[in-house]
């Protein structure tokens, strides 16, 4: 009984399977320097403090150089050298503790940049549309928040704010060379300035690179989080071997694409060390040549020299910030591209209150709802132009035109206050479509859903999701402990209720099974129970929210006759004077139900009890002979 219109996230796989890849798919979204500034102006009091220790730090280097000048002189003129070696030592030890300074805040700034990107990308991925969901792989969006938020510490840690006091020094080397010798520098100029074209002309290439790159990563991811979470299917279907090589093929893809930026940065990376080497031979030989004739003395020399790998060491600084920046701007263009889709409630009218609900109106009312799931032809998995039925096959979801095929057509039904509704129907029919709709996970296509006579796209979705409870189809455990699980829908329940729950629905002997009590390990999606207790716990949870509507999807497929009446009898005595809406597979579970809505292909075919439907609708008639097992 399963809702074969919802799009599977499982049947999602790579483009590289042939799913239609679009042109520059792998390059990923860049972004702009512009996009990156406002990580950085929210340290803008430390980061003034790091500049501000750069140019102290630039000062007393460029002050090293003109003492050396000084010492050089008197040695030569055999006078005492006095305080100037006491002088260089001081400024020589004042460097150092101001570089050691400067790289610890910039290494707090960095985490905190990174932290900031962190917080603002989960707060921005766990409010997006489902949709979004269903066309996005989950490894994908988890490499956002690890790997491309990390690489935003590179700006800062690895170029641009040493980048900035490097200038410094770089500015008062060259004018410190100017008043040496003019023509020496002329020389040095000339050298570097072919070196800093070539870096400019490969910054582009890095940053195009490193966008490919974090792609890779994050499809890399993708895969492995695949793999993972479907490990016991794979070992029992024996595709072992295939998912190795699966994950092995997005590995090396990951693996060319960083030996793509590694090549294009070894070409960036030398360029600082030829330059030294080139400028440092130029003016070794013309310097030595000038010496001899006397138009300059040997202290201004090596002043000079001095001055030199000042310039140039600055100088491969920038360099690095160059590819540093630009392997940055790749990966926030990931993190940006997240940040930048609508949340879940962008466009929300927020018009209305459910305390404006009318005590006489239905619970729950569809008005003519259509309802097509969105085909998306430029995302490159099958995730949101296709989806699974009960068997597992892939079933097209799109018209021939392209148009999306509608999940729900033209559905009218209303589900009276403090009764028990449900939906049956074959596989496919729209049953799970209805409770995601009434979740506001989507909204129709067309046609009105009214809680309490207010339209539902009126509510904020938090007061909405308030008034309901609901238990999914494949009852999800979260990785935590029972009582993380009990209290995700009622923050403040007390151990006695939590307690009282369980053994409601029969998981007395999971509390019992260790000493841990409500602290224990459910495991990674619930590994450590079974399906049913998996279920009952499901059930559970939304038992302890105790919300006024109870919206159950099939919420008794995994139990055993037992267990099912117990949770039966569990459901009846919490049910009372509350609204239900049932999907159900078993004849025990419908027979009860005040109101039976068939639904066949997206339609309402009758509307009921089980003795009128099994008297008038013939599908109903048929679903009930095979005890709704279908």
């Amino acid at each position: 009984m399963s809702d074969a219109a919802a799009p599977s996230q499982t049947s999602a796989r790579p483009a590289r399977r042939g799913f239609g890849r679009r042109p520059g798919a792998d390059e990923g979204p860049r972004a702009s320097f512009r996009q990156l500034l406002p990580y950085l102006t929210e340290h803008k009091r430390v980061l003034a403090w790091v500049i501000a220790l750069s140019v102290l730090g630039a000062a007393a280097s460029l002050a090293q150089p003109l003492l050396v000048n000084q010492v050089i002189t008197r040695v030569q003129h055999a006078t005492p050298l006095g305080w100037l070696v006491w002088v260089l030592v001081a400024l020589v030890v004042l460097a150092g503790i101001i570089s050691g300074y400067q790289h610890y805040l910039l290494q707090r700034t960095g985490e905190g940049v990174v932290l900031s990107s962190r917080r603002r990308l989960v707060a921005r991925m766990l409010n997006l549309p489902i949709a979004e969901f269903d066309r996005r792989r989950t490894g994908d969006l988890v490499s956002r928040v690890g790997a491309d938020s990390t690489a935003l510490r590179a700006v800062l840690t690895q170029g641009l704010i040493d980048a900035i006091g490097g200038a410094l020094t770089f500015i008062g080397a060259l004018v410190g060379m100017a008043i040496v010798d003019p023509v020496l520098l002329g020389l040095t100029v000339l050298v570097i300035g072919l070196s800093v074209v070539v870096v400019v002309l490969l910054s582009g290439r890095i940053r195009t690179a490193s966008g490919k790159a974090q792609k890779k990563v994050g499809d890399l991811t993708a895969a492995v989080e695949r793999a993972i979470s479907s490990v016991r299917t794979i070992r029992a279907a024996g595709a072992t071997q295939r998912e190795i090589a699966a994950v092995d093929e997005d590995a090396r893809g990951a693996w060319r694409m960083g030996i793509q930026v590694a090549r294009i940065s070894a070409l960036v990376v030398p360029v600082a060390g030829i330059a030294l080497q080139v400028s440092f031979l130029v003016v070794l030989g013309i310097g030595g040549y000038r010496v001899a004739s006397g138009a300059i003395s040997v202290a201004s020399l090596v002043t000079f020299i001095i001055f030199l790998f000042m310039l140039v060491m600055p100088l491969g600084n920038a360099f690095g910030a160059i590819t540093s920046v630009n392997s940055a701007l790749g990966a926030l263009g990931r993190i940006e591209e997240i940040i930048g889709l609508p949340g879940e409630d962008a466009h929300d009218a927020r018009s209305a209150s459910v305390a404006d609900s009318r005590a006489d109106a239905p619970a729950i009312a569809f008005e003519s709802v259509t309802f097509a799931y969105p085909v998306d032809p430029e995302v490159s998995s099958r995730a949101a132009r296709e989806s699974t039925d009960d068997a597992g096959a892939l079933v097209d979801s799109a018209e021939p035109n392209g148009d999306p095929r509608p999940v729900l057509r033209d559905v009218s039904f209303e589900v009276p206050r403090g009764k028990r509704t449900a939906l049956v129907g074959p596989s496919g029919a729209g049953k799970s479509t209805t409770l995601a709709l009434i979740e506001r996970f989507y909204d129709p296509s067309s046609g009105t859903i009214r809680l309490g006579g207010v339209d539902i796209a009126a509510l904020p979705r938090d007061e909405l999701r308030a008034q309901l409870g609901y238990v999914e189809q494949d009852a999800p455990a979260l990785a935590g402990s029972l009582r993380d699980n009990l209290t995700l829908g009622a923050p403040d329940a007390t151990d006695d209720e939590c307690r009282r729950v369980l053994e409601a629905v029969n998981l007395g002997e999971v509390l019992a099974r260790s000493p841990l009590g409500l602290d224990a390990p459910v495991g990674e999606e619930g590994v450590m129970l079974s399906g049913g207790e998996r279920q009952r716990l499901a059930i559970a949870r939304a038992l302890l929210a105790a919300p006024p509507i109870l919206l159950l999807d099939e919420s008794t497929s995994s139990l055993d006759g037992r267990n099912e009446q117990l949770m039966r009898e569990a459901i009846d005595a919490v049910a009372e004077h509350r609204t239900m809406i049932v999907i159900a597979h078993r004849l025990s579970t419908v027979v009860d139900s005040d109101q039976i809505v068939v639904l066949d292909h997206g339609e309402v075919v009758g509307v009921g009890t089980h003795s009128e439907l099994v008297a008038s609708v013939p599908l109903y008639r048929e679903l009930a002979k095979h005890q709704l097992l279908v």
